[in-house]
């Protein structure tokens, strides 16, 4: 095999064989008030253990997943332990991204928060898995706190970065800067054009830029109705609708550029109150083989609204493209501290970030994932924005934060983050799962031995996952346990199995059909009877599968590695 560019790691060649765990719903903490049907899960356990048992079910299903992992920055977070040795944080990672893209869909994305510590160490770990030609960007994100307060040194960081991969043809809703027609974009929305009248050409001259003709017109009889911002939070909704309604006539105000020359030789040509239209031929851009119209007014320079913005959902959104840097202003300001009504010290993303995410990312009804849910921002958002969601959290705080936030979004109770903007009113529902325990332990003489917490149905169900099988036990024929296709079958016993029990099976078999059992025991010879039957024991048929006993994953470290070092690198 050829050498390939890779990061490599202490630890690396040594790769985690994780056990793939059954789900197990506690009923008592699901909340399917508003929706008895719901698909939402939220899963309590290691995120790596959890991403493992979703893995069969749920892979190339997953349109868009973001999370926010410990950054590895040496200092202790309330919720996290997130004082790790570089190496295995690393290994960490690299196991659960593995499984993250295979979850995801061809169309689908993930997102990674992260910030200068692991970011660039991260970004070459992303590229190994995902190659590098489906890199998408490198986002500076500017954090909610700006000052730099507290921090040493003549730079102080005060943004975080995303990393964003897609898995194969990802193309990015028309939302490309979303803005929601509120009280801070009125300060630019804030005419609208009802009648743009006759417009007669009153001068015309070569572009300083591109020598290409600029025409000059006049409007008369036009129709231009100012709204205030004082006007604006008088008279909210009616305002609302009338920009719903006026769409295609309303513009926007445009810094006038200098990079346009011409525009500098119109300005002193105005009249206060009068409309005027420029066409033109753009020096360069997309449309540069096209005119485009701007207009001006009250000596500002302005441009249809219909040029960059469209109605979604009865909301005027606008669609400017984005750059690689997020600021506050670009991104309405919240109560981030409140949000969802629950604590999460310089751990929570504002509501309005994981927004502008989704609608870049996916539609109503998509499937979303976050493996480190935290204080359930994904899931929230998720819910209020129409999207299916998987939430996986591994502390304390998946019932003291996730759940009690997403209660309170399926009641109604939840007024902060985007509720207003999304008009969110409660309903819907989520379902809670736990993760099974280990399928194998050693017992006191050293055997492995099957985990006495599992009765004959979870253990069933365990080897299924296990063997790729899916368990849908058969009212006909109880053998048919398990299906892998429509002629292959699994069953599970741990009964002793003799040449009677098994010619009792085979009799009932078609001629095309093939069946796995496994079992506690079985006769000598008896797995050698029938071609079309195979029989194995349990625990032995799993142990090389995984390893088993594994209680998490968990992105912290008591003991680091010790390094051996070479004699001759050493110093004396």
């Amino acid at each position: 095999m050829a050498n390939k560019l890779e990061l490599t790691w202490y630890g690396k060649d040594k790769p985690i064989k994780v056990e793939p765990r059954l789900l197990i719903e506690n009923a008592a903490l699901s909340n399917t008030a508003g929706d008895l049907d719901t698909e939402n899960m939220l899963i309590h356990g290691d995120n790596l253990l959890a991403l493992k048992a979703l893995e069969s079910k749920y892979a190339g299903q997953v349109k868009c997943i973001y999370i926010d992992p410990p950054y590895n920055t040496g200092s202790a977070f309330e919720h996290y332990d997130d004082n790790l040795e570089h190496s295995i944080w690393l290994n960490l990672m690299y196991e659960r991204i593995k499984i993250l893209n295979r979850l995801l869909s061809e169309d689908g994305c993930l997102w990674i928060s992260i910030d200068n510590t692991e970011g660039h160490y991260l970004k070459v770990l992303c590229d190994e898995i995902f190659t590098r030609k489906n890199f998408v960007a490198d986002i500076t994100y500017e954090k909610s706190n700006v000052s730099g307060l507290g921090q040493g040194g003549v730079i102080v960081n005060t943004g975080e970065k995303l990393l964003v991969y897609k898995k194969g043809n990802l193309v990015f809703n028309e939302v490309l800067g979303v803005e929601r027609l509120a009280f801070k974009t009125m300060k630019r929305y804030n005419k609208m054009l009802l009648d743009k009248g006759e417009k007669v050409l009153i001068e015309e001259f070569p572009a300083p830029s591109n020598g290409k003709p600029v025409k000059v017109y006049k409007h008369s009889n036009c129709k231009v109705e100012s709204i205030s911002l004082r006007d604006f939070t008088n008279r909210e909704n009616e305002i609302r609708q009338q920009f719903y309604e006026h769409f295609k006539q309303m513009f926007r105000t445009y810094v006038i550029q200098q990079e346009n020359e011409f525009q500098n030789l119109l300005m002193d040509k105005m009249e206060k109150g009068t409309l005027y239209s420029v066409e033109y031929t753009p020096n360069r851009g997309k449309n540069k083989d096209k005119y485009t119209t701007l207009y001006y007014y009250n000596a500002e320079l302005c441009a249809w609204l219909s040029d960059t913005a469209f109605i979604k959902d009865k909301e005027i959104v606008k669609t400017t493209r984005l750059s690689n840097v997020w600021k506050n202003d670009d991104i309405p300001k919240a109560d981030l501290g409140n949000e969802g009504s629950v604590t999460f010290p310089r751990s929570k993303k504002p509501e309005r970030l994981i927004e502008r995410i989704l609608l870049l990312s996916t539609n109503h009804g998509d499937l979303v994932l976050d493996s480190f849910l935290g204080s359930g921002t994904t899931a929230a958002v998720a819910h209020k924005m129409g999207r299916r969601y998987i939430g996986i959290e591994m502390g304390g705080h998946a019932y003291t934060h996730c759940k009690a936030r997403l209660d309170k979004v399926i009641s109604g109770k939840d007024k902060g983050g985007i509720s207003k903007s999304v008009n969110w009113l409660g309903g819907g529902g989520y379902r809670f799962y736990e993760l099974a325990p280990t399928l194998i332990n050693k017992d006191d003489f050293g055997e492995y031995v099957i985990n006495r917490e599992y009765d004959a149905d979870l253990l069933a169900a365990a080897v299924a996952l296990h063997e790729g099988f899916k368990y849908q036990p058969n009212d006909g024929l109880f053998w048919k346990q398990s299906v892998g296709n429509e002629d292959s079958f699994l069953f599970v016993t741990t009964r002793h199995l003799n040449r009677a029990y098994i010619d009792s099976i085979k009799n009932t078999m078609e001629e095309n059909e093939y069946l796995i059992i496994a079992c506690r025991s079985f006769d000598s010879g008896l797995d050698k009877a029938y071609g079309n039957i195979t029989i194995k024991k349990i625990p032995q048929m799993l142990l090389e599968h995984c390893e088993f006993g594994k209680t998490d994953y968990k992105l912290n470290i008591v003991h680091p590695p010790v390094y051996e070092e070479d004699e001759e690198d050493c110093d004396e």
